[in-house]
């Protein structure tokens, strides 16, 4: 087990040494901020033939390695593993929290549709996925300039790195059997925090598509015009609801807002980012 103190200001050093004489444990601490610099840290301490992933918010299941280990074993030919991602609400949600917010974006959690198999990429989850040793050995690494680095940032530490897997041709499988619960605090179920998720799930679509955005789509000032086109639609619904107090509708189309504010603002940002730091 390695555990990656990403430069914490409480007690989780003394917390998690004191775990040393009972677990295989390897305790490392990373004081350049950002959880894929995190996690790239910790590659260089691998062992075995699969690395299998969480966070420090998320409560495993008793056999939810077990479960990853015999997926890994019975699907050789796929080389991601995504679980099952439920939440452990703080306290109860308010019920339009459970009804209008999108679980995925916002909350890491997994659709319960999802059956034993063949994995679309998006759907694999940073609490709870597992990717095989090799794929590290041919050089790949998280991209640290996605992902949590304080409090603004553009999201999609595990979505931007299991889709470059993918146009390497690595496939993913879901393993219902591994579950974790995802630990979703208070403050985390209102809605200025849930709306500024929404920024940073924008910026990271913005961050996670340049590659494959055509050189030919039409901006102003570096930003694609169609961005602007689309945030005249979502006020205009944000208007009508309003009008017509219709709750949901405003708050889906903040929502969606939002999530094409982050785009814009990774836009213009990455008019002036040097070559080479996306």
């Amino acid at each position: 087990m390695i555990v990656v103190d990403n430069a914490s200001t409480d007690r989780s050093r003394e917390i998690i040494t004191s775990f040393q004489d009972r677990l295989p444990l390897t305790y490392l601490s990373e004081e350049k901020l950002g959880k894929n610099v995190a996690l790239n840290a910790a590659l260089a301490h691998v062992e075995g033939d699969l690395v299998v992933l969480s966070d420090d918010d998320a409560i495993p299941v008793p056999d939810w390695l077990v479960s990853m280990r015999s997926a890994a074993d019975a699907q050789p030919t796929y080389a991601i593993f995504g679980g099952v991602v439920l939440p452990h609400w703080e306290i109860t949600p308010p019920e339009w929290v459970v009804k209008w917010v999108p679980p995925g974006p916002a909350f890491a959690l997994t659709p319960p549709s999802l059956r034993e198999g063949p994995l679309e990429h998006h759907f694999v989850f940073g609490p709870s996925m597992a990717v095989r040793t090799e794929v590290f050995d041919e050089g790949f690494r998280f991209d640290p300039t996605i992902g949590p680095q304080g409090t603004s940032y553009a999201m999609g530490s595990e979505t931007e790195f299991v889709r470059r897997l993918a146009r390497h041709g690595y496939a993913a499988w879901h393993v219902h059997n591994a579950q974790v619960e995802h630990f979703i605090r208070d403050f985390q179920m209102t809605r200025s925090w849930i709306l500024r998720r929404a920024i940073r799930m924008g910026r990271g679509l913005y961050r996670m598509g340049r590659m494959d955005r055509r050189a030919d789509v039409p901006t102003w000032r570096g930003i694609p015009r169609h961005l602007f086109r689309e945030i005249l639609v979502q006020t205009a619904r944000v208007l009508k609801g309003l009008l017509t107090f219709r709750r949901e509708t405003v708050f889906r189309a903040r929502w969606e807002l939002n999530v094409l504010r982050g785009q814009i603002i990774e836009a213009s940002r990455s008019r002036v980012e040097p070559p080479g730091s996306a």
